[in-house]
């Protein structure tokens, strides 16, 4: 309750700041703030990073080291110094193509991978998205209906302990199906320092049962809570780590060698083998042994900048940094997301412009209020009140003071819009002023350094950027205001100068007919299905819109739904394409045919 009330009074009053300076409808929050500050110092990072050459030499060698299948075996070596002159490089390929190649020793070592602690909230999110894609809030979401099925224990939790009973049943199932040697009963500390443990670790409820779900989103993730619960009481994986080094007979360059590793006991990588990676084997080598080098070659390379975050990787740093709960990492992926903050591209978070705005705006005057200490401290205060070691009121009263009148102060500020200098040369198409970057709902933009005084503006490209044209008609739907040409984020269209009280745009009618479907909407009856563009990619509507608001997900073929209902009526909505296994579906989600292939199931 403390969280929620200070979460509120933070995030209303940045909020409101951000609606003034910014744009209207942003967000600011004591969680989401320092979680998109950190994806920013990350992007910053990756733009500031200048790339270093250096080159990777490798050579592929012959030997006589037996194996149970082979006499000789191809074996890839590697430099262990990478030069970052072609110059060394060179010699060094030189060198070795002409040198004579020998083993100069072999190190072999047996190790032991221990078991991952039982999930909590936070590891559960990052190995469901690292394993099986799946975002934060998905995650969640499955969980909770897993949860409600009594599949799983609760799964908000920062508790790695686990029950005397479960750990009981979860050794008679190890003993049963692995072995009785294969059980090692296992104590986990949780590390977070603000960790909650009121609850168990995220584990299934029997052990017993193996399976579980009736999705295959809930099977695939019950699964995954299965092998890591069960593998945690299990006995530690043994496996041989051998390293091949060889070098030419003058020792005139660096050594070259290579890693190898062998599974010799599962283990609890017997129930999670996925955790278990690929064996690297290496032939039966013994220091002095001849190498015949088939080819040795170099490969210039450049240093690459640090990777953005994943959703994973940000919740685990999170967790690192002690911001958050984990039961709120999910919501605050989301949020950021939904407000346009960051755009998910191959896994990885990237800012937006108007992400990179907010934060900036923010770090140059709030700074104290969405940092690392500030928000790990805050925890720690609330988490005195939870223990009865401090009051409510007076922690509040403390923070909220200081809090509100640094809000206030910045009432006076210009709009922060801007995104510094333009680049050098591009000038105001108008009176020839430097220009700076700015940022307009839809997107960056050029604007003169003496706006308003001057409405010089170019787009991002630099080409000129024209204001709205009248184009000598009234609007045909409200008869009031005129038709205007603007410019938006699809590119030109006609619409009315009475926006937003009139919505009226105007179709080019060789567009419209190019991406009509000639199937009519089956909910007003009057229009047609089209193809659009939006946000998240194609998609059809109605040709009647805003009047009819009917969307379908896919290409519409025609037909209609004949699935019979549960109370004796036809479906009859509009069929759309599926896939190449499910060439035909319903387009509504609650009618059963639209998922036909689970039909006969």
């Amino acid at each position: 309750m403390y969280k929620r009330q200070l979460d509120r009074l933070v995030g209303y009053d940045l909020s409101g700041i951000i609606w003034k300076k910014v744009r209207y409808g942003l967000s600011a929050g004591r969680v989401q703030s320092p979680a998109l500050r950190i994806i920013m110092e990350r992007e910053r990072e990756i733009r500031a990073f200048i790339p270093v050459t250096y080159f990777v030499i490798a050579g592929e060698f012959k030997t006589t080291g037996r194996m149970a299948e082979s006499k000789t075996y191809p074996l890839l070596l590697e430099c262990d110094i990478q030069p970052n002159k072609k110059e060394e490089a060179d010699r060094i390929v030189k060198d070795g193509r002409t040198g004579t190649w020998e083993v100069t020793n072999v190190e072999s070592t047996e190790v032991s991978r221990s078991p991952k602690a039982p999930f909590t909230t936070s590891t559960l999110q990052q190995a469901a998205s690292s394993r099986l894609g799946y975002a934060p809030s998905r995650t969640m979401g499955i969980a909770q209906k897993l949860y409600e099925k009594g599949l799983i224990t609760y799964m908000r939790t920062d508790s790695t302990t686990l029950g005397a009973q479960a750990v009981a049943e979860i050794a008679t199932v190890i003993e049963k199906n692995y072995g009785k040697d294969k059980v090692q009963i296992r104590t986990y500390k949780t590390k977070s320092k603000n960790a909650q443990e009121a609850h168990e670790a995220v584990r299934p409820t029997h052990a017993t049962t193996r399976s579980g779900g009736t999705t295959d989103d809930e099977k695939r993730l019950y699964s995954l809570i299965w092998e890591r619960t069960v593998s945690s009481q299990m006995v530690d994986a043994k496996l041989k780590r051998s390293k091949v080094t060889a070098n030419i007979t003058t020792k005139s360059i660096p050594d070259f060698s290579i890693n190898g590793s062998v599974l010799l006991s599962p283990g609890w990588l017997a129930v999670d083998q996925d955790a278990r990676g690929d064996d690297v084997i290496l032939p039966d080598l013994t220091k002095g042994d001849e190498l015949k080098l088939t080819t040795l070659q170099s490969i210039e390379k450049q240093t690459e900048p640090p990777h953005r975050y994943t959703e994973a990787g940000l919740i685990k740093e999170l967790e690192k940094r002690g911001i958050g709960r984990p039961s709120t990492y999910a919501s605050i992926l989301s949020t950021i997301e939904a407000r346009g903050y960051v755009d998910k591209i191959n896994k990885s978070l990237h800012p937006t412009d108007t992400g990179e705005v907010v934060i900036s705006f923010l770090e140059e005057h709030f700074s104290q209020y969405i940092s690392d200490t500030f928000t790990a401290d805050m925890e720690d205060k609330l988490d005195l009140i939870s223990e009865g070691k401090a009051t409510y009121l007076k922690t509040l009263k403390d923070f909220y003071g200081p809090f509100i009148k640094d809000v206030k102060s910045k009432d006076k500020l210009e709009k922060a819009t801007s995104m510094g200098d333009a680049p050098e040369g591009m000038q105001c198409p108008l009176c020839d002023a430097n220009m700076v970057i700015k940022l307009a709902k839809n997107g960056k933009f050029y604007s003169c350094i003496r706006y308003p005084d001057c409405m010089g503006a170019r787009k991002i490209d630099g080409s000129i950027m024209e204001g709205p044209k009248m184009i000598g008609k009234k609007c045909p739907k409200c008869e009031k205001g005129d038709l205007m040409e603007r410019d938006g984020r699809y590119g030109k269209f006609i619409a009315c100068s009475n926006y937003p009280k009139c919505k009226y745009i105007e179709q080019d009618e060789e567009m419209r007919k190019a991406n009509s479907t000639g199937v009519h909407c089956n909910k007003c009856k009057d229009g047609y299905m089209e193809e659009r563009k939006g946000r998240f990619g194609v998609f059809y509507s109605c040709s009647s819109y805003p009047d009819c608001k009917h969307i379908i997900k896919t290409k519409p073929t025609g037909n209609r739904c004949p699935c019979v209902k549960a109370d004796g009526t036809k479906c009859d909505e509009l069929m759309m394409t599926g896939t190449k296994t499910i060439p035909e579906r319903c387009s509504d989600k609650l009618c059963p045919n639209h998922n036909p292939h689970k039909l006969n199931k």
